[in-house]
């Protein structure tokens, strides 16, 4: 591909790291090296910024020299959290950066609550949110007398603080459930108090989430990668999460990346960009210039339609460090970042 004749702008690249990665970074050895090559196809001039708590003075300075700034940090790693970089982050978009994503669209689109402010939405289902330990503890009964339930936290990755409950005997205030823990393999059985005692740390992050077990879950998720408003490819896998038979587990792999033509996906595809995204914006109020330049949902298969057309149910939307995977996905999401800075000529 030539080069443009003209550059759009800079933007850094930020991730999190130690003082040796900080000497070491370098655009063609890092893992987003396909991102920042992409970025230089369509001429917007990329460098790497690697952060951590005890540089973020120098990080702050850094960025006021950049146009913008896509961001890949875990919210949760290795006992850190990103309450000191997402301060940076605002103060540095309040003075004109673009910051991809801004901490406040994670807010509103990368925690488990989105699932409850979209359930009317057709990717939804029936999803309870509990403020209060004491809600929890006086709704979830009813709930479970009609079929297991997974409770999540608000905030969390790769499984933490996610379960599967089922009821098993005994009246509300003696509930026995089986629990299983998604990140690991064997259930348990306790009563729902002793469980319910568990979550109460839980609401630190404002919230739990409770929605019903679905029952093709063994049947794999589909993750649908998009940049902006525009696919880049999807990812499917059979998972071992929250699957308890062991035929079903026996079958959990590595997810399957595919291109966003993918014959399959096409239905899924034409939701997410005709509808279900211009539906998250309006409901979360997002604009379409805040969107991420890369973010996925993950869908697990609800109930087929009465034409047996598969219908999705929206298990979690993923913002804050969602690696590009798809092929397709870093030129997908340089398009969007020379939109961006266009925008801003």
């Amino acid at each position: 591909m030539s080069k443009p004749s003209t550059r759009l702008g800079r933007v850094a690249i930020l991730w999190r790291g130690d003082e040796e990665a900080r000497r070491s970074a370098a655009p063609e050895t890092s893992r987003f090296r396909n991102v920042f090559a992409a970025l230089k196809d369509i001429g917007v001039d990329a460098e790497p910024v690697v952060y951590e708590d005890d540089v973020r003075d120098a990080v702050s300075a850094q960025l006021a020299t950049f146009d913008g700034v896509l961001v890949w940090v875990n919210p949760i790693h290795e006992g850190r959290n990103r309450a000191n970089l997402d301060a940076l982050l605002r103060e540095v978009a309040a003075r004109g950066v673009w910051v991809s994503a801004h901490p406040d669209v994670i807010l509103k689109m990368g925690t488990k609550e989105v699932l409850h402010r979209t359930r009317t939405m057709s990717w939804g289902c029936d999803t309870a949110l509990y403020r209060t330990a004491e809600a929890m503890r006086a709704e979830l009964p009813s709930r479970l007398a009609a079929g297991p339930r997974v409770i999540k936290r608000n905030r969390g990755n790769g499984g933490q603080g996610v379960w599967k409950l089922e009821a098993l005997a005994g009246s509300s205030n003696r509930l026995t459930v089986r629990v299983l823990d998604a990140t690991k393999d064997v259930s348990e059985v306790v009563t729902l108090n002793d469980f319910l005692d568990r979550c109460i740390a839980y609401f630190e992050d404002g919230s739990v989430i409770d929605q019903p077990f679905q029952t093709r879950l063994s049947e794999g998720v589909v993750r649908c990668y998009m940049a902006g408003d525009r696919c880049a490819g999807f990812g499917h896998h059979k998972v071992k999460a929250l699957v308890e038979a062991l035929a079903a587990r026996a079958e959990a792999g590595p997810r399957l990346y595919t291109s966003k033509s993918h014959p399959r996906f096409q239905r899924l595809r034409r939701l997410m960009e005709d509808e279900w995204t211009p539906q998250l914006m309006s409901s979360l109020d997002i604009p379409i210039s805040d969107l991420p330049m890369i973010w996925d949902a993950d869908f697990m298969l609800g109930p087929p339609g009465t034409d047996g057309t598969d219908s999705y149910v929206l298990g979690e939307i993923n913002v804050s460090s969602v690696f590009p995977i798809p092929d397709e996905a870093p030129a997908e999401i340089a398009r969007r970042v020379a939109d961006r800075l266009q925008s801003k000529l």
